[in-house]
């Protein structure tokens, strides 16, 4: 029974190396959902899923001078699910007199520079680097970048979710437009 202890203990410790590697993909699923929602945050965006990105007793926070300013504090799912819903517009037929436009009439996430790390069984925490391209309905566009740090949390449930979400500005600025018609500029073709 001895000769199994060593197989025994270097199966678990493999375990529970790919149980963080599970973890993690969860995680960054869990982002990547938010953010793809994000981008495309309107009047027919499913909220729900958006709130299911969050737990219960979620933070969202923006940090800094800026995005302290600007987007403040949001405690609990559906404190941030409210915040979040202002930028989405209305259509006819949802009470609203008039129809207003969704806040982006583009917009897109990048992130970068991962950084996912277990404090606990159930917690981690995660960062990113963010940057974020937008057009607004009501015109011009805007550049920003952005620090994320997060505090994730496996939840009842078993799947993991953003229990803190805090963004810092890392660089803001106008800019003229993201999409134009002119010709990509690519290598000639040599048939």
């Amino acid at each position: 029974m001895s000769d199994l202890a060593p197989l025994m203990s270097r199966l678990d410790a493999l375990q529970a190396r790919l149980q963080r590697f599970e973890d993690a993909e969860a995680i960054r699923a869990c982002v990547l959902r938010y953010m793809a929602l994000c981008d495309r945050l309107d009047a027919t965006t499913p909220m729900d899923a958006l709130g299911d990105c969050f737990t219960e007793d979620a933070v969202w926070a923006g940090k800094g001078a800026r995005y302290g300013s600007a987007f403040g504090g949001h405690q609990g799912r559906a404190a941030i699910v409210a915040m979040l819903g202002r930028y989405r517009g209305s259509m006819p037929g949802d009470g609203e007199t008039p129809v207003r436009a969704p806040h982006f009439s583009f917009n897109a996430h990048f992130l970068c520079n991962e950084q996912i790390q277990a404090t606990g069984a159930d917690t981690a925490t995660a960062a990113w680097q963010m940057l974020q391209t937008s057009s607004f309905s009501a015109g011009g566009s805007h550049l920003n970048a952005a620090q994320l740090q997060l505090q994730m949390r496996r939840d009842h449930d078993g799947a993991w979710r953003i229990a803190r979400f805090e963004t810092e500005n890392l660089l803001s600025r106008p800019v003229t437009g993201w999409h134009a018609e002119a010709a990509l500029p690519v290598p000639a073709r040599h048939d």
